[in-house]
């Protein structure tokens, strides 16, 4: 919770002293439902990351999408003249609203985008019955 609290701050204000609370790459994530298919899609901004790099966790109620954006190597002596992109190991997690089903997860990786399709879990039927009694004899 400290660390989500950090980042939260360093996100809002971008003034030296707090920028410098972030560690390591953190990188955007869209979660959408949609109702044809039922399911909530995790979309996942992974530029520079390699597929075999990433690990993905799902739950009943929760994503863990994990890995890490290595530093492009360089030929001879570098000397940085502005350094903005991050780099480093990372994980991300979302907590859903609703209950998904694991074993139907999908994931897929274009161009640097990882899309995680997970269907909502099925839920029994709920609404109004009718339950007639009968006279006992």
């Amino acid at each position: 919770m400290h660390e989500e609290l950090e980042e939260l701050f360093a996100d809002l204000w971008q003034f030296p002293g707090f920028a410098g609370l972030r560690r390591g790459f953190r990188p955007q994530v869209d979660c959408f439902r949609t109702d044809d298919p039922r399911a909530v899609t995790i979309l996942v901004d992974l530029a520079g990351v390699r597929p075999e790099e990433v690990s993905i966790e799902v739950t009943e109620r929760t994503v863990s999408v994990s890995g890490v954006r290595p530093r492009p190597p360089h030929r001879g002596s570098v000397s940085y003249r502005q350094m903005e992109i991050e780099y480093g190991s990372f994980q991300r997690r979302v907590t859903l609203a609703e209950d998904v089903d694991p074993a139907g997860a999908e994931a897929t990786y274009e161009r640097g985008l990882l899309k995680v399709v997970l269907p909502l879990a099925q839920k029994p039927r709920t609404g109004r019955i009718t339950i007639v009694v009968g006279r006992q004899t």
